[in-house]
């Protein structure tokens, strides 16, 4: 358990540096309207975004290793604690300002964090019936045909909406992790968790793209946070016999809601370019949770 705890707080460092040095690198790219090939070439000359895209890259490693050694409402919680690691990032890197409900944020994730830690039991299972697996590439299916017809429509609902469904992405893909068929490539291949897991990273960021265009930052990066977090920690402690230590439920439900509520509270630095002003251009904007988990 301590392996796994250490990299899902290593990750979330990652995480949350990673969105920091990436809008920073944004803000030096020149401004454009659209995404074109000068922008991105802009973007692969900066050391400040390729330092926080190879952070975010470490973080997704590091985080493989906690969601197949912890349970899920563990991770999926640290994960997104990430956004208290960007405020405070964002002020010593970016001159933003806390106001006293992002302090209140932070105090919650860190003591939410702390009483997940004291009262998580072991990890369930790491294997699910083939219902399981082809649920899981079902549900991104879903999800994609959800964020289309959602992105026709704008104002704080839509994006709440595709904020949702980017969560429901990114917890699909926790749970492929969980439980993907890693005994060599064939079964990797053959296992259709693989291609949900794919399907929900790359279907959860350009649900969360779409919303950040259509609505505020907190809308959609609330509602994606309930999502994420909540449905994996549900599933995993339903199908995968994730627990909390014995007597101590209490504790680890209290530090996940805790936890949770900080995240939410603090989602409007779910994108830091909206936070510091306008940087290359809307449309290039990033999102900062990744895998989050798995961003």
């Amino acid at each position: 358990m301590l392996l796994g705890l250490t990299t899902a707080l290593v990750a979330t460092g990652c995480f949350g540096f990673g969105s920091v040095f990436q809008a920073r690198g944004a803000r030096s790219a020149p401004r454009a309207d659209r995404v074109r090939v000068g922008l991105l070439a802009a973007l692969a000359r900066s050391w400040q975004f390729l330092l926080g895209t190879g952070l975010d890259i470490a973080g997704f490693a590091l985080s493989i290793v906690a969601l197949r050694t912890l349970p899920l409402f563990l991770v999926q919680s640290a994960t997104n604690a990430s956004l208290a690691v960007t405020a405070l990032a964002a002020v010593w890197l970016l001159g933003a300002h806390l106001r006293r409900s992002d302090l209140l944020g932070i105090a919650a994730v860190v003591a939410g964090l702390t009483l997940l830690a004291l009262g998580s039991g072991q990890e369930g299972r790491d294997h699910a019936p083939p219902a399981f697996h082809w649920a899981l590439l079902a549900t991104t299916v879903v999800m994609l045909l959800l964020t289309l017809g959602l992105a026709r429509l704008n104002g704080n609902a839509a994006a709440a909406g595709l904020g949702l469904l980017a969560g429901v992405g990114f917890g699909v893909t926790s749970l492929a992790v969980r439980v993907l068929d890693v005994d060599g490539v064939a079964a990797v291949f053959t296992d259709p968790a693989a291609y949900g897991l794919a399907l929900g990273g790359l279907g959860g960021y350009l649900a969360y793209a779409l919303a950040l265009q259509r609505g505020t930052v907190t809308a959609a990066t609330a509602a994606g946070t309930v999502a994420e977090t909540f449905g994996p920690a549900l599933v995993g402690v339903a199908a995968l016999g994730d627990a909390a230590r014995p007597g101590y439920g209490w504790c680890a439900l209290t530090g996940f809601a805790v936890a949770v509520g900080g995240t939410c509270v603090l989602s409007r630095f779910g994108e830091v370019e909206a936070e510091v002003g306008p940087t290359a251009s809307s449309a290039s904007a990033a999102p900062a949770d990744r895998t989050s988990s798995a961003r």
